[in-house]
């Protein structure tokens, strides 16, 4: 059985298998200090409920591909998903759902990673 990869690879394959997938305005928060529930969150949105199940099930297979499978996965049929992998765990929303949740606004106290590096030009 092979080593689960870093924390920090592991955001990387999300946001680049977000990336990929045209999600908009991803950000990644670190919350270690704040919660025990995880430690960071990958926040990203899509533009229809169509590709935000598709921006899901690409971060899953991505994953998948590097041996990792999410401890649980929620979603509502297209608003919203969100995939737990244990100390991290992954939002993807319509616009308007991420804007109800608001979770930039809940989380505030963390800490943004920045991801430029990770992203492709754009």
């Amino acid at each position: 059985m092979s080593e689960r990869p870093s924390q920090e690879k592991i955001i990387e394959i999300m946001v680049k298998a977000l990336d990929s997938k045209k999600a908009e305005d991803i950000k990644v928060i670190k919350i270690t200090d704040l919660t025990v529930i995880a430690d960071y969150f990958v926040i990203a949105n899509g533009t229809s409920n169509t590709q935000v199940r598709a921006l899901a099930d690409e971060v899953e297979f991505k994953l998948k591909e590097n041996g990792i499978v999410p401890e649980r996965t929620e979603g509502n049929g297209g608003t919203w998903h969100a995939l737990d992998y244990g100390d991290i765990i992954v939002h993807i929303f319509t616009r308007d759902q991420r804007d109800f949740y608001s979770l930039e606004r809940l989380w505030k106290d963390g800490e943004e990673v920045d991801i430029s590096s990770i992203l492709t030009d754009k």
